[in-house]
């Protein structure tokens, strides 16, 4: 009894934490970053894997252990193009977090490493979700969206459109989010 009596005050206690948390977070939210929705709790992922520029199979459970911004995007999209340099400069300027680039649905390789070579994203892998087998499941219905990743592979946060992701308010809620973690 007293067993159950711990287990459903654990459960509560951590509930109120996790919504206290999100709570607190959501009040750092200031520019682009406003556009983030930061989940009460953190969602289950699919197994994803990529191909990446030799078609080689990478799986996203590669990456466990870290906190991943995993940024789905298209070469002919336009705010994808325009957001890209700026998730470089977040990769450079917190290289303890993964960043992953997806390029989702059509993309030849070509035409990912001239647009890599053009942007000068050189440094971010080239990782492709070409048939959306991945996207379809993680909800992705446009582009660009970037989902955020905690060290066990759940989402804890979600980014419709484009983003400034090497701005001061990008970086100071995504050390929140590793702090709290």
């Amino acid at each position: 009894m007293l067993r159950k009596i711990l287990a459903v005050l654990y459960t509560a206690l951590a509930i109120g934490a996790n919504a206290a948390l999100a709570g607190d977070l959501a009040d750092l939210r200031e520019g682009d970053m406003k556009k983030l929705a930061l989940h009460s709790e953190p969602a289950a992922v699919p197994e994803g894997v990529f191909l990446d520029a030799q078609d080689a199979e990478v799986p996203l459970v590669q990456w466990r252990g870290q906190w991943v911004v995993l940024n789905f995007w298209a070469t002919w999209c336009a705010p994808c193009r325009k957001e890209m340099p700026s998730l470089l400069r977040l990769q450079q300027a917190m290289p303890e977090i993964a960043v992953l680039p997806v390029a989702t649905g059509r993309n030849a390789v070509e035409g990912i490493e001239r647009f890599y070579e053009e942007a000068g994203v050189q440094a971010l892998p080239i990782l492709r979700d070409p048939r959306s087998d991945f996207a379809r499941p993680m909800a992705v219905m446009g582009l660009p969206v970037t989902v955020i990743l905690n060290p066990e592979g759940q989402e804890v946060g979600r980014l419709i459109g484009d983003a400034e992701w090497d701005s001061a308010h990008a970086q100071t809620i995504l050390r929140a989010l590793m702090a709290a973690n």
